[in-house]
C-alpha cells in the first residue's frame, strides 16, 4: 500500500509537503506500537530477531549432532546384533583358539604315534603268520 493511501491523503498533497512525506516515511519504518505496554522499537525487534535466528541455528546444530550420535549408536547396535561385528570378548576367543590349535597339534602327534604302532603290529602279525605257514607240518 502506498504511503499516501495509508495516511489517507492525496499523493500530490504529500509531494507538495516534503516534511510531511518524511514524517510518513519515518512512521512507516517504525512498527505500530501497542497501547498496552511500552512502545517497541525497530532496533529491539531486529535484536530479538537476530537472537531468535542465532538460537535456531544453535538448536539446528545440536539436533544434527544428536542425530549423528544416534545414528552411530544404532549402527553399532545393529552391527552387533546381526553377528557381523567383532565380539566384545575377542581376547578370550583368541586365547581359546590358541588352546584349541595346540590341542589339535597334540592329537595329531598322538595319532601319528598310534599309526606307527599299528603298522609295527601289522608287520609283526605278517611275520608270525608267515612263520606259522612255513613251519606247519602238512598232513599228507
Amino acid at each position: 500500500m502506498s504511503d499516501a493511501r495509508q495516511a489517507g491523503v492525496d499523493r500530490a498533497f504529500l509531494c507538495r509537503h516534503k516534511d510531511l512525506l518524511a514524517q510518513v516515511h519515518a512512521a512507516s519504518a517504525e512498527p505500530p506500537s501497542d497501547d498496552v505496554g511500552a512502545p517497541v522499537s525497530r532496533a529491539s525487534l531486529q535484536a530479538d530477531l537476530a537472537h531468535a535466528l542465532d538460537r535456531g541455528n544453535r538448536l539446528g546444530a545440536r539436533v544434527r549432532h544428536l542425530e549423528t550420535k544416534l545414528s552411530e549408536l544404532l549402527g553399532e547396535q545393529a552391527w552387533r546384533e546381526c553377528g557381523l561385528g567383532a565380539p566384545d570378548d575377542i581376547e578370550q576367543l583368541k586365547s581359546r583358539i590358541t588352546a584349541l590349535e595346540q590341542q589339535v597339534v597334540d592329537q595329531a602327534g598322538q595319532l601319528e604315534e598310534r599309526d606307527q604302532e599299528l603298522q609295527a603290529a601289522r608287520a609283526a602279525d605278517r611275520q608270525l603268520i608267515s612263520r606259522l605257514n612255513t613251519t606247519r607240518p602238512t598232513d599228507a
